[in-house]
């Protein structure tokens, strides 16, 4: 299982099964154990690098709950409100609606069996509190191990206070540690158990004191820190209390370093999370730090166990634990220096946001999608920068608007929503990033099927763009007005504006994912008024140039069309083979809205095929995807009609008993089991004959109609 906490997570979570060995800890293990099994919240209290994260990971990947242990890293997390979506985060869960987060943490979580790990949450506290204290409350099959510095203080919490190793287990690390820089100790090395007394234990500080094994002995270390003790606790060193043993320990090591690895140590602190070379070249680089010499210095700092490295999917990635990080943030605070290396980070941020949405439109998307996801932090850092410092709005109008590819392709609605309003609400002296917030606002709030907050975002985006002849503006708020059209069943209107903007991006020379998209929509408007001809002749125009360029998100939508055509002249395994590479496709960028059409779709097509109760296993998979994208099939005659066809063909064939337990059945798999059955669906013989219109009434007085790419009333557009 992967370690990392973003994206898709495996069914079993998110939390390796073997963390890294610790040294020691047994009876610290034995009775977190009892006490997960005696408490369904369990709060692992103590000091700033005591161990708590690692015990913790250790004890919660012994427990091997049903559905998985899940990890949720709370230090990076700055803003209370974007607790609930670190958590969804964590789980992986997609969420296409306009519902809060914690309804669709409850919705996901209800029925499972699940360990939540909450690491790192003290400075969220007051958010952290209420969530764990609902979701423990509302869902039975939940326990929560959180760590932190202090109790979350609720009922029914057991604490479990982890102190400082013991003498011996401090040594048994110190020459662990050493031996993996090629220093060999003796156990009983008077100089190693004297320095471990002075570290009080304190694993992290142990850590630090070994890292420096390399230029300095065991006694060379001993002589070094014993003065510093001295002078910060006037010779009284049974005085220390603990906190300040690490707060001594990390400044000891700090004042051991060159002045260009202090420096280095103070501005990488302005990094939420993970970060990798070129960023911290850019970001610390200069005013007497070259930024060709950042990676020795940094090299320094990994040796000394100041910065660790990881092997990620987005490749070679750096961290600090936050004590250290807070460490260097009050280092760097005590410089006057914080104010512009918190620019040059929001600099670089802004910059990636900026090469990304242009890469999107190219081979690299999957690349693209994946590091985004993985800089999310330090974008989230940056979009909150930008937003609280009245000289930056514009800057984070700009950012919030240029991720609109990633809130609405790869499954970040939700979040996107919260920055982009944020960003709306402010002024700004820069016209077009504001107004480019506002259409992307609009277009989120339509694939989330709010569509009375879209045509306001909409309309004032076209007004302004109109007042300020931004003809780019324009193009886009009459884009997704037509989207609005389409989603509300309106298709001669939704037909007259994408024929316009689709025009006025012609005229501006735009070309994008945004503009083929409008392309597929144009064609879902001409399939639901009856030809099938334009909008194949649309979808494979969409296609070819997808494929020129290497985009595969919107090209998914369009061969969604073109299955549909195929089903409806009969060539099946045509149909079969478009929509398996679309599921992959939307699947892949985590695109919820893009999967559950494509296995709405399938199912009609493997009841054709003659495997009726692979059908309504599909079509009970869907239903139960459906409630992460909003009203099931959007409450459109144009969507129902296939799904009724579908479940008529299938309760034929099974009956209406057998045909509702096939349906329970789907309904139980998770999405990926859920998407992994639908491409795996063998083809049998026997195929049933393909109807050819309408079979029946969906309901009273509505004819069935073919559909399209597109969601209708209460949903999303094919952007989703």
């Amino acid at each position: 299982m992967r370690a990392s906490h973003g994206g898709d997570a495996t069914a079993d979570g998110n939390l390796p099964l073997e963390p890294d060995r610790f040294v020691g800890r047994s009876a610290e293990l034995t009775e977190l154990a009892r006490a997960l099994d005696a408490s369904r919240l369990v709060t692992v209290t103590g000091p700033g690098g005591v161990g708590k994260s690692r015990l913790a990971a250790h004890a919660a990947a012994r427990s091997a709950p049903p559905d998985g242990v899940w990890r949720v890293e709370l230090a990076p997390v700055r803003d209370p409100e974007l607790v609930d979506f670190a958590v969804m985060e964590a789980l992986g869960l997609t969420d296409h609606t306009a519902r809060l987060p914690r309804e669709a943490l409850l919705a996901h979580l209800t029925g499972r069996q699940v360990l939540l790990l909450l690491d790192g949450f003290e400075h969220l506290v007051e958010a952290c509190a209420p969530l764990v204290a609902e979701l423990v409350g509302r869902v039975p099959g939940l326990r929560v191990l959180a760590v932190g510095r202090r109790p979350l203080e609720l009922a029914g919490e057991r604490v479990v206070a982890l102190a400082p190793l013991g003498p011996a287990e401090a040594v048994e690390l110190f020459t662990e540690r050493a031996a993996q820089q090629g220093v060999a100790l003796g156990q009983d090395d008077a100089d190693v158990r004297e320095l471990c007394v002075r570290l009080d234990g304190i694993p992290l500080a142990v850590e630090l004191a070994a890292g420096r094994l390399r230029a300095l002995s065991p006694g060379e270390l001993l002589a070094r820190f014993d003065d510093r003790f001295r002078l910060l606790a006037g010779g009284r060193r049974d005085a220390l209390p603990r906190h300040q043993t690490l707060r001594t320990a990390i400044g000891w090591s700090h004042e051991l370093c060159t002045p260009e690895e202090r420096l280095l140590w103070a501005r990488l602190s302005v990094f939420a999370g993970r970060f990798d070379l070129e960023a911290a070249e850019y970001v610390c680089g200069g005013d007497g730090l070259p930024s060709d010499g950042v990676l020795d210095v940094l090299s320094e700092l990994l040796a000394q166990s100041v910065v660790v490295r990881e092997t990620t999917p987005t490749g070679v990635r750096y961290r600090m634990l936050d004590t250290i990080r807070a460490y260097g943030a009050d280092w760097l605070e005590a410089t006057g220096d914080a104010p512009r290396l918190r620019r040059r980070h929001r600099d670089w941020y802004l910059g990636l946001a900026t090469w990304c949405e242009l890469d999107w439109f190219s081979p690299r998307q999957g690349e693209v999608a994946a590091r985004v996801e993985a800089e999310l932090p330090n974008l989230r850092g940056a979009l909150e920068y930008c937003l609280t410092e009245p000289e930056e709005t514009h800057l984070g109008q700009y950012l919030a608007g240029s991720l609109w590819f990633y809130w609405a392709g790869c499954g970040r609605l939700s979040e996107g929503r919260h920055w982009l309003e944020q960003a709306v609400q402010l002024d700004s002296d820069n016209d077009q990033s504001r107004l480019k917030a506002l259409w992307v606002l609009g277009y989120v709030a339509i694939l989330q099927g709010d569509t009375v907050p879209a045509l306001a975002a909409l309309q004032e985006c076209r007004e302004e763009a109109d007042e300020a002849a931004n003809p780019t503006a324009v193009a886009y708020a009459e884009h997704r007005t037509g989207c609005l059209a389409l989603v509300t069943d309106d298709m001669p209107r939704a037909e007259t504006l994408l024929r316009s903007a689709l025009d006025r991006y012609q005229q501006i020379g735009e070309l994008n994912s945004n503009v083929l998209m409008g392309q597929v929509e144009l064609a879902m408007a001409r399939a639901f008024q009856g030809d099938l001809a334009d909008a194949v002749k649309l979808c494979e125009d969409v296609r070819r140039v997808c494929e020129d360029h290497g985009e595969r998100w919107t090209r998914a939508y369009a061969l969604y069309v073109l299955a549909y055509v195929a089903w409806s002249e009969g060539r099946l395994p045509d149909a079969r083979d478009l929509l398996a590479d679309c599921l992959g496709s939307a699947h892949g960028f985590r695109d919820l809205l893009g999967s559950v059409l494509a296995v709405e779709l399938l199912a009609l097509v493997t009841a054709a095929e003659g495997d009726a109760a692979e059908a309504a296993l599909l079509q009970g998979a869907a239903g139960g995807m459906w409630p992460s994208v909003g009203l099931p099939l959007f409450g459109s005659a144009y969507y129902n009609a296939p799904h009724e066809l579908c479940e008529a063909m299938a309760r034929e064939r099974l009956g209406d008993e057998r045909y509702a337990e096939c349906v329970r059945e789907g309904a139980r798999l998770g999405r990926e089991a859920a998407v992994a059955r639908a491409l795996g669906q063998r083809r049998p013989l026997g195929a049933v004959p393909v109807p050819r219109g309408p079979q029946r009434p969906a309901r009273a007085g509505v004819e069935l109609r073919k559909p399209a790419a597109s969601p209708t009333r209460k949903g999303g557009e094919t952007a989703g």
